[in-house]
């Protein structure tokens, strides 16, 4: 089994210390910073697979951090740590991308649990793939490319790409259109009608070459949602 890693963001010594000596009791792999330039290049940087997040930090706030990690890599978990229990502060951290928040005093017994319980939601964590076959080609996330029969690379944007990242996390399994807003955009998908998501699987077929009337790569899963097919 993979050992999950986490990073954590936090400024106070002390605070700092007793967590990342409870994550690793419990056998997490851990890396740490202690101010807010140093985590916002670990943030965007490392690999890991949850982010602990203090809002309140020298040199780069959390939000900032936030936003930033949000808009490079959807799909990584974050639990913001802080001691302001406002609501507005928790609704603004929510809807920059957070998945949970623990406000300040908080036992360590309740963020391993929360923790625990982010992780279980996260599919595959620890996964690092980047590149993969399809038929005919290679899509490689990590210089965001496709190439097909020999030919030159063909670009993915931003979004396409983690859209296909995310697919990949969840190989073989449905996905909810609800789930990829959420997650890949980092918008609530409550109340809204759009159809962002169907006109970026739309691209990504055209430039992956799959079919959109017979689809292999991407496929429609009726009623729930898209899928990338197991070892296309």
């Amino acid at each position: 089994m993979t050992q999950e890693r986490i990073l954590v963001i936090e400024d106070d010594d002390a605070v700092r210390t007793g967590v990342v000596d409870a994550l690793r009791s419990e056998g997490y792999a851990v890396q740490e910073a202690a101010d807010g330039l140093d985590g916002r290049d670990a943030a965007l940087g490392a690999a890991y697979d949850l982010l602990l997040l203090d809002l309140v930090l020298p040199g780069c706030d959390g939000f900032t951090i936030l936003q930033a990690l949000r808009a490079s890599r959807p799909d990584v978990p974050v639990i913001i740590l802080t001691a302001r229990g406002e609501e507005d502060e928790r609704v603004r951290g929510l809807r920059l991308g957070a998945d949970d928040y623990v406000v300040k005093p908080y036992s360590l017994r309740e963020l391993l649990a929360r923790v625990e319980a982010v992780l279980r939601r996260v599919p595959d964590a620890g996964s690092t793939e980047t590149s993969f076959a399809i038929p005919g080609g290679q899509v490689d996330l990590a210089n965001s490319t496709v190439t097909r029969d020999g030919a030159p690379p063909t670009a993915l944007s931003e979004k396409e790409s983690n859209l296909l990242r995310y697919l990949k996390r969840r190989e073989g399994q449905a996905v909810s259109r609800d789930e990829l807003l959420t997650r890949v955009w980092g918008i609530s998908a409550r109340g809204i009608e759009t159809r962002t998501v169907d006109v970026h699987i739309g691209n990504l077929r055209e430039k992956l070459g799959d079919d959109s009337a017979a689809p292999r790569i991407i496929l429609t899963i009726r009623g729930k949602g898209y899928a990338l097919a197991d070892s296309p």
